[in-house]
């Protein structure tokens, strides 16, 4: 996913895609432990998108709160 389409999102959906992404992470660590893993690039990716997420979601959180 980009990273603007994840900038839009709100921050329901971006727990959401977050929760998501640690499930595909798992699936992604478990095959790469026990040599299925095709492509090993793809863990490598999702950990970027989920590293990814969770900054937006830090952007956020702090945007909202010091604005009071």
């Amino acid at each position: 996913m980009e990273l603007d389409e994840l900038k839009q999102m709100r921050p329901e959906d971006l727990q959401v895609k977050e929760r998501e992404t640690r499930e595909e992470l798992f699936r992604l660590r478990l095959k790469l432990r026990t040599n299925q893993l095709d492509n090993p690039t793809n863990y490598r990716k999702a950990r970027k998108e989920l590293a990814q997420i969770l900054t937006i979601m830090r952007q956020k959180n702090n945007s909202t709160g010091s604005g009071s």
